[in-house]
């Protein structure tokens, strides 16, 4: 993978700055670095190289089209650009491929300048099969064009930073600017709180946002000579820019909704075609290239289908723990040894898990608060050592109802609608006061729900505000709680995926869960997780299940091909059993988590007690203070498991202390 970024402005570009931002980059790219200016059109580019694809110089970046008009940075990877390549020249609009004199490499970023030069930005997007952000000048009519792939694989923020439009991978690129000064945006804050990440499209700084995936924008000249003024949380208004999508998930919806599949055999055999093919692309580089295994269903699927088009042993990569409840490297040796892979294991001991934390700020740079975060990062660091290309599995959960919560949150409320809310309040006071000591002992006897103290006591608070299944799930995915969070001075501020529930004509609630996640809590928490993660040691990362096309096979598939007898991914299960045996694979469903509820009583407590100090709290003014530290001392007192709200507030501050964003009281 590789780092961009950009700056439009209606003076002289600053001098330098445009280096300074991509060397701040330059863990996404280290093979490569370089930039363009055009300083009368108050341009500048550049980009940090990861080189995957066409390791030669014909590969580098910014890449100018031939005919001059185009300067392109293009971070990510377009798998069926082979293909592009010969319908350009079967419409004649390129010399044939076989040509070698028609095209100055092999490198898919040649290609996606070839497709914009024959059909234009828009139409070359809706041809693209892959991840992708990219910045594109059109030097001829001195405009800017910024593009996301389909589900936000790739990340790509933008905004104005001192007068001038900017954009970029990471946040921190925007720090290099001289004339950095944006506030933390207070309503955004708030978000976080809720969600354990900023979704988008928000960034945590004011006036900067990110480019919602499936979406293209045009920037002109006038977006940077009128910067906006006062908080904007509509940046599509902005003058001299306008966004649209050249894909829409809720189409995807609408379209599978209205043209189901019949036959369970059918749909398994067609998604063993698409996702075939979707590995078979997503498997070609000219680098070492591996994949993730855990030992579940999704990741043993993807790694099956490669080992089953490879000649070769495939590479396969687990991390494990020294805590048999977080650890599932047995499981996916078991699978590794079925399949014949090459496999690798590494196990991680809790003083290097605990060591990366004070890593994390620049890993990712706005606040994020998932702690599995930890794990993805060693596990990248252990994939890195021997290739730069890994697939996964994620994605998975999202498209074939693989969470558990889709299950138990409509049973809950099933059972809980009719109930008068006095009674329902009499219910939730009761459930949460039993400790989490005892309701782990609960849970001994009910292996399927891990934490089911922390989930006990949660939902006991939302009980009484609950109106609908769907407005539950929500309260339920809020870690602070969505109508009286913990940021002072903060305004309500909504989030795209919310604003569709409902909106849709999708009959099960655990349909419409799904496609929340999928638009919300994939991009914003999983994909950018595992992008940062990789990126951090400068290792590419693949997702067959992102294919597009897999999404809408996906949802052609009624809820009973996903979701049956208490249990999800009934279609993937289905498949999986014709390369590995059930036995190997059935068991339940863990997450990639790690300690950290204890972790916060025992070894991190010195370190959290630092950042929750009273007066550290109050002298930033972003947080009640009395709340947080009632919350740890619940925490502590080993009554409450409230370890997740708590992540939140220590992954802000530690990115805070970081970042030198100590501007709270007047942000």
């Amino acid at each position: 993978m590789c780092g961009l970024a950009g700056i439009l402005t209606d003076r002289l570009p600053p001098a330098g700055v445009i280096g300074r931002m991509c060397d701040s980059l330059q863990h996404r790219g280290p093979d490569d670095g370089r930039t363009w200016t055009d300083e009368d059109a108050g341009v500048a580019i550049g980009f940090r190289r990861l080189a995957i694809l066409d390791l030669s110089d014909a590969g580098c970046q910014p890449m100018h089209s031939p005919c001059g008009r185009y300067v392109l940075v293009f971070n990510g990877e377009i798998y069926n650009h082979l293909e592009l390549r010969s319908t350009l020249a079967r419409q004649g609009k390129h010399t044939a491929a076989a040509d070698c004199t028609a095209w100055r490499g092999h490198s898919d970023t040649e290609t996606l300048l070839a497709c914009v030069n024959a059909w234009g930005v828009e139409a070359a997007l809706e041809r693209l099969v892959g991840m992708f952000a990219f910045g594109l000048w059109d030097r001829r009519d001195r405009r800017l064009w910024l593009a996301r792939d389909r589900f936000g694989e790739k990340p790509l923020y933008y905004g104005w930073v001192g007068g001038a439009f900017v954009f970029a991978s990471e946040l921190v690129a925007f720090r290099q600017y001289p004339e950095f000064a944006n506030p933390i945006d207070r309503d955004v804050l708030a978000l976080y709180t809720r969600h354990s990440c900023v979704p988008a499209p928000y960034s945590i700084y004011r006036h900067i946002y990110k480019l919602e995936p499936g979406c293209v924008m045009r920037v002109s000249g006038e977006a940077a000579a009128h910067p906006p003024a006062g908080a904007l949380h509509a940046p599509a208004r902005a003058r001299g820019i306008s966004t649209e999508r050249y894909w829409s998930f809720l189409d995807v919806v609408r379209q599978g909704i209205a043209n189901p599949l019949r036959d369970e055999r059918d749909a398994a055999d067609r998604l063993e075609h698409v996702l075939s093919e979707a590995v078979r692309l997503q498997s070609v580089a000219d680098v070492p290239l591996g994949a993730f295994l855990s030992g579940g269903i999704d990741s043993s699927l993807i790694v099956a289908l490669m080992q089953a088009q490879s000649t070769r042993r495939v590479r396969t990569l687990s991390i494990g723990f020294a805590d048999a409840q977080f650890d599932e490297a047995p499981y996916a040796k078991a699978i590794a040894r079925h399949l014949g892979t090459d496999h690798a294991e590494l196990y991680v001991s809790v003083d290097q898990a605990r060591d990366v934390i004070p890593r994390l700020p620049a890993i990712y740079s706005e606040p994020f608060a998932d702690s599995s975060q930890i794990p993805t990062y060693l596990v990248s660091m252990i994939a890195r050592r021997s290739v730069t290309v890994a697939l996964s599995g994620d994605g998975g959960d999202e498209l074939f109802g693989g969470y558990r919560r889709y299950v138990w949150t409509r049973r809950v409320w099933d059972g809980v609608r009719r109930i008068p809310r006095p009674l329902r309040r009499r219910v939730g006071t009761t459930l949460q006061r039993m400790p989490t000591s005892g309701w782990e002992r609960v849970a001994v006897a009910v292996p399927m729900l891990p934490r089911l103290g922390d989930r006990a006591h949660h939902l006991g608070t939302t009980l009484v505000r609950a109106t609908s299944v769907d407005h539950l799930y929500a309260l339920l995915l809020a870690d602070w709680g969505s109508e009286d969070g913990i940021v002072c001075g903060a305004r309500p501020l909504p989030v795209p995926a919310d604003l569709t529930m409902g909106t849709l004509a999708v009959p099960e609630p655990e349909h419409r869960m799904m496609m929340r996640d999928t638009m919300s809590y994939l991009p914003d928490v999983i994909l950018h997780k595992v992008d940062r993660a990789a990126m951090a040691v400068s290792l590419e990362t693949r997702i067959p299940f992102l294919d597009h096309r897999v999404a809408e096979l996906a949802w052609r598939m009624p809820l009973r091909m996903k979701i049956a007898g208490g249990l999800g991914k009934r279609v993937t299960r289905t498949l999986l059993d014709r390369y590995v045996p059930p036995a190997l694979v059935t068991r339940p469903k863990r997450g990639f988590g790690i300690p950290v509820g204890s972790w916060l009583r025992g070894p991190l407590r010195d370190w959290a007690e630092q950042l929750l100090d009273p007066s550290r709290l109050r002298s930033g003014g972003f947080f009640d203070a009395a709340r947080v530290r009632a919350a740890w001392a619940q925490h502590l007192s080993g009554h409450r498991d409230l370890h997740q709200q708590l992540w939140t507030v220590l992954m802000f501050e530690q990115w805070r202390q970081h970042a030198g964003a100590d501007n709270g009281p007047n942000a």
